[in-house]
């Protein structure tokens, strides 16, 4: 049986962590890199970096920082943000990344996942999906809809056709962000991950809402997704990788467990 991965994930602005709630109010916990090397040390399956503001702000991503972090971890490491053409890709891959996240770019131009997968290959390609819940309608028969520049554009594109679309294209994998559960640390959105998760054969990474390993535990089982990600429980200081681990080890959930 495959194991279930825990994934820690920095969005990063200015060169510095940050956290907000459904995308809003965010503050400065931290150094990017520093944090990277923790998680890393800790146990962490993969961990993912995202430049918040890169296609907000109409600029490419920060990839000193992606080199800096990639010196420091020796686990997959996915990077996002701003991420439009496929020279954007090639630049984050040679900076140290092992896959590339493509969210607003892959919207304005699903071509994008294609070529990347051709260039690079699937499983270098992962689509990052920001999801809001706006209630069933001829535009959005699931119910949810994905919006883009960190949360900032309404694009009418229904979620689950673009999730089954993008498989389509080539993508190897989906991180799945509920922005009405984002940072709430309230529990993933498991309605929404459970219709992604079963409608698609690649993974799914659950992201947006995680606040106790109870959270885990019920979106890798009910919500059927292939991995977590987790920001403000360990951003914090109120929960560990390892201890995340041991509880859903003893709950029979398959991990990676880290031993000294």
């Amino acid at each position: 049986m495959l194991t279930k991965r825990i994934i820690p994930c920095l969005d990063v602005r200015a060169g510095k962590t940050t956290k907000g709630v459904k995308f809003q109010g965010n503050v400065d916990i931290g150094d990017p890199v520093e944090m990277a090397r923790r998680y890393y040390e800790e146990g962490a399956d993969e961990l993912v970096f995202y430049d918040i503001t890169a296609s907000s702000e109409g600029r490419g991503i920060m990839l000193d920082v992606v080199r800096r972090v990639a010196r420091e971890i020796f686990i997959p490491f996915s990077v996002g943000g701003g991420l439009n053409t496929l020279e954007d890709m090639r630049a984050v891959l040679l900076a140290g990344a092992e896959k590339v996240s493509v969210n607003s770019g892959a919207v304005a131009n699903p071509e994008l996942i294609r070529q990347g997968a051709k260039a690079f290959g699937n499983q270098c390609v992962v689509l990052g999906m920001d999801v809001l819940r706006v209630g069933v309608t001829p535009q959005t028969p699931s119910g949810y809809e994905i919006v883009t520049h960190g949360g900032r554009r309404h694009t009418g594109r229904d979620a689950l056709a673009w999730a089954r679309q993008a498989e389509e294209l080539g993508a190897g994998e989906i991180c799945l962000n509920s922005i009405d559960a984002d940072g709430t640390q309230t529990g993933y959105e498991l309605t929404l991950t459970r219709m992604i998760s079963t409608a698609v054969a690649i993974p799914v990474i659950a992201s947006g809402g995680a606040g106790q390993p109870e959270h885990l535990a019920a979106v890798l089982t009910d919500g059927c997704a292939d991995a977590a990600l987790i920001a403000s429980m360990t951003h914090f200081g109120g929960y560990t990788v390892p201890g995340i681990k041991q509880f859903l080890a003893a709950r029979q959930i398959p991990v990676r467990l880290v031993y000294a």
